[in-house]
């Protein structure tokens, strides 16, 4: 039996097998952060293709959390209501729907990928003053980010759990917490970007406490029959950075907050990392973080081949296995990998006549 091809229960939902989209920005979004039918196709196209847990691109909780202009977002009710059909038609292929709740700190208001233009979008443009724990910017061309005071940190808190609510609302039946690739949590927890010296800077603990209150909010806004996930940055592939030691105990307090599964990337809080970027290159953080701190995980980051996805969740390396680019190239992934190690890929009875 593939061990890819298990049903994986996370609290009140069994995912039906451990292969999930992982969140990728479409930047496709309409006015004022709404979805559209492009991300009703992309997400559901997945669904279709037999992923078992569909994650959402970054999906910012307030409006200034958007990488970009082009992003969605959940911060009101006509977002629930353009979410709803997207949601239904996912969970209607016998997938799980997940938002991934985001909230992008200094890497706001820029350009989308395909723009003539890089770094910061002006107010004339649709830009805004993004916010960060200081005041420095990303990058030289990124926009001065304004620094959180304990009221705003509040705030950013408050938005999360407020934004988790409304994906129950909108059919989402899972979501995942981005305190990855130098967003606004990931910004509070690496010391390459957390200068601060108050309660939320400093020593470890300190850098740990807005996402950890975070965590604790959207538990407590979605009950206790929600899976909330958490994506990571396990490193920054830097000296004097965030490094998979720090993550292991993060995930500890994660898992203890209420997180039932913690999702490892890595990068994003430095523009000179270097990353050794090659087949499956990510998933020694996963095994690292579920064997150190005994907790559920997920692994991502070029995993291509359905035996190497078996073999990462045979093996124990994670529960789960999270495709990105692949699945942007072949939204059928999982069910010819199901076909290829034999196991039953049920493919729509609408495409049954191809096989």
């Amino acid at each position: 039996m593939s061990a890819l091809f298990t049903p994986l229960a996370l609290r009140g939902v069994t995912l039906p097998n451990r292969v999930a989209m992982a969140p990728m920005c479409q930047y496709s979004a309409g006015p004022d952060g709404l979805p559209t039918d492009w991300h009703r196709v992309h997400l559901g196209s997945r669904a279709v293709g037999g992923a078992g847990l569909i994650v959402t691109e970054a999906t910012a909780v307030v409006p200034e959390g958007r990488i970009s202009p082009q992003d969605v977002g959940l911060w009101s009710g006509a977002h629930v209501d353009a979410w709803r059909p997207i949601t239904a038609f996912i969970a209607g292929q016998g997938a799980v729907p997940a938002v991934q709740l985001a909230h992008a700190g200094f890497k706001a208001a820029t350009h989308r990928p395909w723009a003539e233009r890089r770094g910061g979008v002006p107010d004339a443009e649709g830009g805004w003053t993004p916010v960060g724990p200081g005041s420095e910017p990303f990058l030289p061309d990124y926009r001065e980010p304004t620094a959180l005071d304990e009221a705003g940190i509040a705030g950013v808190v408050a938005a999360f759990a407020t934004a988790a609510g409304r994906a129950l609302d909108a059919g989402f039946a899972a979501v995942e917490i981005h305190a990855a690739h130098g967003y606004l949590l990931h910004e509070f927890l690496s010391p390459l970007t957390n200068h601060r010296d108050d309660g939320y800077g400093g020593d470890r603990a300190a850098r740990m406490r807005l996402t950890l209150e975070v965590a604790r909010a959207v538990r407590a806004a979605v009950g206790e029959s929600v899976p909330v996930l958490t994506r990571i940055s396990a490193t920054d592939w830097v000296e004097g950075g965030w490094t998979v030691e720090d993550s292991v105990v993060l995930a500890g307090e994660l898992a203890a907050a209420g997180v039932d599964l913690v999702d490892a990337s890595s990068g994003g809080a430095s523009a000179g990392a270097s990353i050794p970027v090659g087949p499956g290159y990510q998933v020694p953080l996963a095994a690292r973080i579920r064997r150190d701190a005994s907790v559920l995980t997920g692994a991502v980051g070029l995993i291509v081949e359905p035996e190497q996805a078996e073999q990462i969740v045979a093996a124990g390396e994670a529960d789960l296995v999270l495709l990105g680019r692949e699945l942007l190239r072949d939204p059928y992934w999982p069910r010819r990998a199901a076909a290829k190690l034999t196991a039953e890929p049920h493919w729509p009875h609408q495409y049954a006549r191809a096989f």
